[in-house]
């Protein structure tokens, strides 16, 4: 009996020591997250790509074309900690980028810690007005990961070394660096107030030298006076045609057109405006690599971790949409800022001792006007109308004040003490809202805690139950129909969330030591990319990890 397994072992030990031998080279894992990057677009636009940036992955590595999240709720917080846990958000807790607090009634921000308040940067005043609905909720309060649920591969990573590897997350948002670094990292976001890049009392007392020394500068300063240009002649655009269209929108004087003016900072929307352009994603990178010089990232013989996670194409996306000629150019310019941070990385490490992979936190819809324009049948709800109207219906049919008590997307919550004194049965309520919403366009199906038994075989319902989690999540979960749009008016021109394909379909590549390159079309799931990297590096799986390893990356 033994014989046989020898010869087996023996058989693959060239494979076993090819893959150590690899793994034992890597000095530094740096995980890029490119905000709202949809599956396809690194396709549709491959031919106005350098050859260092997207290219050197898309060539040089593993790349998986058809990735996707297998959760419903498709937002920038449920994603980045889906990638970095390799959990689903029925585990891992990002349930949605705000929540309701049952307990007081309120909606609370995903990274709320108000035990970990933010530090203020010395000769920075707040000047700026916050445009992302959810961090609005609360904007004045504190950021930690306390919120997660789960370990991410930084903090295995960390552990399996004895606390040697050094973490860094960096982003244009706080909860893409914050679930990122996990709860042993350092986390770092530029605030849309200022244009500083700030973090918690949860990561330092104060702040290092060198993140001083880089703010003082105020690098995000830079383009006061200027205008976001395209970069190249228009006629060099696959969508030069797309840059006027009546449903984008125009954030207050940036316009619709190129060139886009910025406001000045005291007007109040110029560092949002940053963000919205490639100087938000430039500064992104040049922060890092501030970060990874100052922390000797890379130097030893212990792997650190870097994540770089770039805000400037989901930005474009909400206001312009991903068939708009700003998302066009963002992703040309996007593309030079890594081929750039590439080269610095280069020379900093060294080629052969970084593990690269890229991902997307979520995809991106077209806007439901350009769909009509194509003769697909679209509508647009919003949060506010669907609640009043639900509310006056169950007034009349039951006698019930004020039934839902919160319609946060996509979570219906009901009032459960208004249902028991109108004496109303809660399940009756349930079906009278589910066939209400139902029989609206837009409306794809409303799903409660507990389906009805005509509802368990839907498509969408191993999805939505991937995203339920029992103390975080509303009571009827609501998912708008294809290109449809489910969101409170003013905010934005175009919503990811969905638990359709445009929505859960981002990229995944690696690319690194010992990784044979290849384009692969098998369908795999983002939360493989936790589970690969902890097999790479030979490290613990974080606690809730779902995902399975992928064999072209780890052979």
């Amino acid at each position: 009996m033994q014989k046989p397994l020898l010869t087996l072992l023996l058989a693959l030990w060239p494979v076993i020591t090819l893959s150590d031998g690899a793994a034992g080279q890597i000095r530094l894992v740096l995980q890029i997250t490119v905000d709202g990057l949809r599956g396809d677009l690194l396709t549709r636009y491959t031919d106005s790509f350098g050859d260092g940036g997207f290219r050197r992955l898309m060539e040089g590595g593993v790349w998986y074309t058809d990735a996707h999240y297998l959760h419903a709720s498709t937002e920038t917080v449920v994603g980045h900690a889906t990638l970095a846990t390799g959990a689903h958000p029925s585990q891992h807790g990002m349930v949605g980028n705000a929540w309701l607090d049952r307990t007081t009634g309120a909606l609370g921000y995903n990274i709320e810690d108000l035990a970990a308040p933010i530090l203020p940067v010395a000769g920075f005043g707040g000047q700026g007005k916050q445009l992302d609905p959810a961090q609005a909720i609360a904007q004045a309060g504190g950021r930690s990961p306390r919120n997660l649920l789960t370990t991410t591969f930084a903090d295995e990573l960390f552990k399996s070394t004895g606390g040697q590897s050094r973490i860094f997350a960096v982003s244009g948002k706080d909860r893409s660096a914050v679930t990122m670094a996990g709860h042993v990292g350092k986390a770092f976001w530029m605030s849309t107030s200022t244009g500083a890049f700030e973090t918690s009392r949860y990561y330092y007392d104060e702040y290092p030298g060198w993140v001083a020394e880089w703010n003082t500068r105020r690098p995000a300063d830079a383009a006061v006076g200027t205008a976001w240009e395209l970069s190249g002649p228009p006629e060099s655009y696959l969508l030069a045609d797309n840059d006027d269209r009546p449903y984008e929108m125009d954030l207050r004087g940036f316009g619709r057109t190129f060139p886009h003016p910025y406001d000045a900072p005291e007007d109040g929307l110029y560092y949002s405006q940053v963000l919205l352009s490639p100087l938000g994603d430039e500064l992104t990178a040049d922060f890092a690599m501030a970060a990874l010089k100052a922390a000797e990232l890379g130097q030893d013989a212990f792997a650190d971790y870097l994540s770089v996670s770039f805000s400037g194409v989901d930005a474009v996306n909400h206001f312009f949409g991903p068939s708009s000629l700003e998302n066009e150019e963002i992703m040309r310019r996007l593309d030079r800022t890594l081929a750039a941070l590439f080269d610095d990385i280069d020379r900093a490490v060294g080629a052969e001792h970084v593990l690269i992979v890229l991902s997307a936190d979520h995809g991106m819809p077209e806007m439901p006007e350009y769909m009509a324009e194509q003769g697909f049948a679209t509508a647009r709800n919003t949060n506010g109308a669907l609640k009043d109207a639900l509310n006056e219906t169950l007034l009349q049919d039951f006698g019930i004040e004020q039934a839902v008590a919160q319609f946060f997307r996509p979570y219906l919550y009901l009032n459960d003490a208004a249902i028991s004194a109108a004496g109303a049965d809660r399940r009756t309520v349930e079906r009278a809202i589910v066939e209400d919403l139902e029989a609206r366009d837009g409306i794809a199906i409303a799903l409660p805690r507990d389906p009805f038994p005509d509802q368990v075989d839907h498509q969408l319902a191993p999805l939505i139950r991937r995203s339920f989690h029992p103390q975080r999540s509303g009571d009827i979960y609501v998912a708008q129909a294809p290109y449809s749009f489910l969101f409170d008016e003013g905010a934005v021109a175009v919503m990811h969330g969905s638990p359709w394909a445009y929505d859960t379909h981002v990229p995944v590549i690696f690319a690194g030591p010992g990784i044979d390159p290849q384009t692969v079309a098998r369908r795999v799931a983002t939360v493989d990319v936790a589970v690969t990297l902890s097999n790479l590096l030979g490290v613990s799986l974080p606690a809730s990890a779902a995902g399975q390893v992928l064999s072209e990356v780890v052979r």
